[in-house]
């Protein structure tokens, strides 16, 4: 079991590595934008784009836009009901994310993917505060 946890941390640890690579000191831009410059080139060499803290298409942090339409994507299940079929809606706090089906009401099914979106959402949450 602790094998696992400490092989699980490490592979957190190594899809984030990417955020170690910036610093807000960086000269001619913000944090933000040094972090999705960083994002865009770890997508381009192997990055999960699932695993991003920004958005590379709304160019902000990912908490800020996940409630986009843009970030339904059925096949996989990010941000979607598959008993009701339909785009779950998020709330998004200081902390943390929450999504929930607006017509089943169920808080954020349990789901891979799912788990994903609230994991990277708190993260870019950790990440913009940490300037």
């Amino acid at each position: 079991m602790l094998v696992r946890l400490r092989e699980s941390r490490i592979g957190v640890m190594r899809r984030r590595a990417h955020l170690r690579l910036v610093t807000s000191s960086e000269p001619g831009g913000t944090f933000l934008a040094a972090v999705l410059d960083g994002e865009d080139l770890a997508e381009e060499l192997g990055l999960d784009p699932h695993a991003r803290v920004t958005c590379g298409l709304h160019r902000r942090w990912l908490h800020q836009c996940v409630g986009s339409p843009d970030h339904v994507i059925p096949v996989t299940g990010h941000r979607w009901c598959r008993p009701c079929r339909r785009p779950l809606d998020v709330v998004v706090d200081g902390t943390t994310a929450r999504l929930f089906c607006p017509r089943c009401g169920t808080g954020t099914p349990d789901t891979a993917a799912n788990r994903q979106v609230v994991r990277a959402c708190r993260t870019s949450i950790a990440a913009s505060s940490a300037r």
